[in-house]
């Protein structure tokens, strides 16, 4: 949500952002938003006036009844039990601008950063770099779930069975390989000062609303039937909700923070939800990373981030591109967002694997998370999330990238340690 004094000061700012983003719809809301907001500060200066009015005339009053001059005191009793209702008038017209100023507020975009490239959609979105060496097969690599069962490491029958499709069994090795590199994620986290975090996998609404767009949580969010509670799609939204209504200390920042969870979404309108495959699923599990910083840092934060996840995956020996988000492809509470993509030697295309974004203060807005400085004077943080692993996607780029002719996997030298000093699967 951005800062209301940018549609009082600046609306051509707001509405040509709108333009970037090719959300030419929310045009009218920066005129609405323009519109009740001088109503609601005109009525709340009304109100605030005829509150000085009475507490003058209540003083008044008894100083007529001292006097004596009850008749006095009865005629400006009248006159302030009009004012009163008046105020009651203001005071419930003040609500209902302000939760219409609010829901306007809630669906304007973010200002996205200079940097961000203009396009329409995901196929606009620009490479920036590539790392890695890709490996050279002279055979073809079978689709990942064929690699699996063979491996006797997935079993999707039964979980249509039990529970539908996108979603699956994991077994034996596969599903060790597939705790190994959380367990390797988390370390590898660590050791690079992020502080571990096991968060609630459920939140509430006001929460829920805090961290993203109402269009994403339509799309993504699994609500508990009879309870203010939301299955987390990521654990990013109950990291950052810790601190709703905060004021953090400012030498304790930045805090970096890396959490464990197991995720849930209902992926509607996704294509890709298949019978056999994993790539996008309605249950899995991921690490994170989370940032709450000064504003002025939050962009060397959002180099830091990526390069974290970038780093992860070439010491597994995954060949990887980042991919820079066009301001269409962009979420609306996003200022700037970059793809992290595996290679895959079997379709011979990069894949999406972590995604790393910088919200600004928009969630620190909405969610009430502050520092306060030198001076003393409260200000909204910063904050950014980057996804450090999110299996079984990618186990589909690891077992690809080490997959041998007859079968077997190779296990990088990093999980080898996590697989009880397996070098491979057979």
């Amino acid at each position: 949500m951005i800062d209301i004094k940018l549609i009082r000061e600046n609306p051509d700012l707001v509405k040509e952002n709108i333009k970037k983003k090719f959300q030419d719809e929310k045009l009218v809301l920066v005129d609405e938003v323009k519109k009740f907001d001088e109503e609601y500060r005109a009525v709340r200066k009304e109100a605030d006036d005829l509150r000085n009015k009475r507490n003058t005339a209540s003083k008044e009053i008894g100083a007529l009844m001292k006097k004596g001059l009850k008749e006095e005191a009865e005629n400006l009793k009248e006159e302030i039990k009009k004012v009163g209702d008046r105020i009651v008038e203001c005071e419930k017209r003040e609500e209902e601008l302000d939760n219409l100023i609010r829901e306007r507020m809630l669906v304007i975009p973010n200002i996205i950063d200079p940097s961000v490239p203009i396009g329409k959609d995901d196929s606009e979105n620009v490479e920036i770099e590539q790392f890695g060496t890709k490996r050279e097969f002279d055979y073809d690599i079978p689709y990942h779930t064929d690699i699996m069962e063979k491996l006797n490491g997935i079993d999707l029958d039964s979980a249509r069975k039990t529970s539908g499709n996108g979603f699956y069994y994991l077994t034996g090795d596969i599903a060790r390989l597939h705790s190994a590199v959380l367990t390797y994620a988390r370390d590898f986290m660590i050791d690079r000062g992020f502080t571990y975090v096991i968060p609630p996998y459920m939140i509430r609404s006001n929460v829920v609303t805090g961290v993203m767009s109402f269009a994403e949580m339509e799309n993504m969010m699994y609500k508990i039937e009879g309870e203010d509670l939301y299955l987390i799609g990521t654990s990013e939204h109950s990291m950052i909700g810790r601190f709703i209504d905060t004021i953090i200390e400012e030498d304790k920042l930045p805090l970096t923070l890396t959490s464990y969870s197991p995720c849930f979404r209902k992926e509607v309108g996704a294509h890709g939800i298949e019978e056999r495959g994993v790539y996008r699923i309605h249950q899995f599990e991921k690490q994170e990373m989370i940032v709450l910083c000064k504003p002025e840092d939050s962009m060397a934060w959002y180099e830091k981030m990526w390069k974290n996840s970038v780093d992860f995956f070439l010491s597994l020996d995954i060949p990887v591109r980042t991919l820079e988000c066009c301001s269409g492809d962009l979420a609306d509470l996003k200022v700037k967002s970059c793809d992290v993509e595996a290679w895959s030697p079997r379709q011979q295309k990069y894949f999406e694997v972590c995604s790393c974004s910088n919200l600004g203060d928009a969630q620190a807005r909405r969610l009430k998370i502050r520092s306060k400085g030198a001076d003393n004077k409260t200000y909204l943080l910063h904050t950014l999330n980057d996804t450090v692993v999110a299996p079984p996607r990618m186990l589909i780029a690891l077992l690809e990238n080490n997959y041998n002719q007859d079968g077997s996997i190779n296990i990088p030298k990093a999980l080898q340690p996590y697989m009880g000093g397996k070098t491979i699967i057979k």
